[in-house]
């Protein structure tokens, strides 16, 4: 078992940042590869970022390539999640997986889910 809680959410402004964090225990958490989904009112849960378990490959949706970047330190069973540029259709409820694969798995494999954590990005 693998649990992931997530942190970093909050309120910001077009065009600012955030960082979010979502810290493992458990299991060894760099045998685990890793992503980013999220979900906004109304809409399906949609995926951001993925990256392997050593952290050698990343993998981001278009919808976010260039303004956020998907990183991990295994040494403190972290992921991250560095949103730039922020819009406000990037508000969502966002949340952290983890699958038992060593590389980026199809986005219907991910085994371990956070509770999620809250952006809102106001115009």
């Amino acid at each position: 078992q693998v649990q992931l809680v997530e942190s970093g959410g909050g309120l910001v402004q077009a065009g600012g940042s955030l960082r979010l964090s979502c810290a493992a225990s458990g299991r060894t958490f760099s045998a685990y590869a890793a992503g980013w989904f999220r979900q906004a009112p109304g809409k399906e849960r949609e995926f951001v970022a993925a990256i392997s378990a050593s952290g050698g490959s990343t993998y981001h949706a278009n919808s976010v390539k260039g303004r956020f970047t998907i990183s991990r330190d295994n040494a403190k069973n972290t992921v991250y999640l560095q949103l730039n540029s922020l819009k406000p259709e990037d508000t969502a409820v966002y949340y952290c997986a983890a699958a038992s694969a060593i590389e980026i798995p199809r986005v219907n494999r991910y085994d371990y889910w956070g509770q999620g954590t809250q952006v809102t990005v106001s115009s």
